[in-house]
């Protein structure tokens, strides 16, 4: 069904971030009002290019982590590598917050969680699959998250660029907690339209983790309609555990998943059901994959292949393994 894993396309690995449709883009602070988003958007390119700037060892690091995933995954043997259990993982949530509503609930926080352990489990109530795809359903990733700690700051800044500011008290915004062994999500109200971005393994600890737009995150709240189940942490988290776009960021890219059928474009909205591909041999898409850019309602299930991968980023040396220890 699909991509040859070559460790040379490991030169386009990436830092996420999913956007919102347009909006201003060269201010530092936006208005306060959000606008319901038209699309999901993403700026991988643009964040990837600011971060080797910053740090040149940074595609080094995130070649040596593909090429350890693929070995790993690639051999049954290794399999005595993977974690044996269900992985707990902590997450702390840094609220940052002008507006009392940019202050989100902690109701709203915790049924954020509760969808991640609902996707990560296979047990979210729209879980499925077209019949083509039934031998490829990820079942139970056995991944679980537990709510560690809510931590809030009233800050000056109506909205947030993503240079990571968010991320550094230096900056205004909040440190993370325990970077190796939490995850960090930074909830706040994001500029130029994004809904939300990840850093993948090898990035720099002191910016690990996820940032979601206020109006983004979980079911309960002042939410954009489209993006009101909690999706997008889900996509989000995904590219934390080392996911790639389905459609691999080029037209019929290589996602690095051998499960996926070859996608020549991101899919918005809600597809119709049939929808193919123009790819060779013009497969049938996946635009139910998280990791597509349908709107949540239309996204709703991992593969086989994504399971396996965000499993052996936690294996015995692999990038995320300090969140599998006891």
């Amino acid at each position: 069904m699909r991509k040859v894993f070559l460790v040379a396309v490991c030169g386009m690995l990436f830092i996420s971030s999913c956007q919102k449709s347009s909006a201003p883009s060269d201010e530092n602070l936006a208005d306060e009002s959000s606008s319901a988003p038209t699309q999901r958007n993403c700026a991988a390119q643009e964040v990837l290019e600011e971060q080797i700037k910053a740090d040149p060892t940074l595609r080094q690091r995130m070649d040596g982590i593909e090429s350890f995933i693929q070995r790993i995954a690639a051999d049954p043997v290794n399999s005595r590598l993977l974690p044996s259990g269900i992985i707990e993982i902590p997450v702390v949530v840094n609220v940052l917050y002008k507006t009392p509503a940019q202050n989100i609930s902690t109701e709203q926080i915790q049924s954020q969680i509760d969808v991640l352990n609902q996707d990560f489990s296979a047990t979210n109530s729209d879980y499925s699959a077209p019949s083509v795809f039934q031998s490829v359903l990820s079942g139970d990733i056995r991944i679980r998250f537990v709510l560690d700690a809510v931590i809030r700051l009233k800050v000056k800044v109506s909205s947030w660029p993503i240079n990571d500011a968010m991320k550094k008290s230096s900056k205004g915004g909040i440190d993370p907690t325990s970077p190796t062994t939490k995850l960090n999500f930074w909830v706040c109200n994001l500029t130029s339209g994004y809904l939300g971005y990840a850093q993948f393994p090898g990035g720099n600890a002191s910016t690990d983790g996820v940032v979601i737009d206020d109006n983004a995150f979980g079911t309960i709240g002042n939410l954009f309609p489209d993006y009101n189940k909690g999706r997008t942490a889900t996509h989000e988290v995904g590219h934390w555990m080392n996911l790639r776009h389905i459609w691999g960021d080029a037209n019929c890219g290589n996602d690095l998943v051998g499960d996926t059928p070859l996608h020549n474009a991101a899919n918005f909205g809600c597809p119709a059901e049939g929808h193919l591909s123009t790819c060779t041999g013009t497969p049938l898409e996946m635009w139910m994959n998280y990791m597509d850019y349908t709107d949540d309602k239309c996204m709703f299930m991992f593969t086989a292949g994504q399971k396996v991968r965000m499993q052996t980023a936690f294996a015995l040396g692999g990038p995320r393994n300090s969140f599998a220890q006891p």
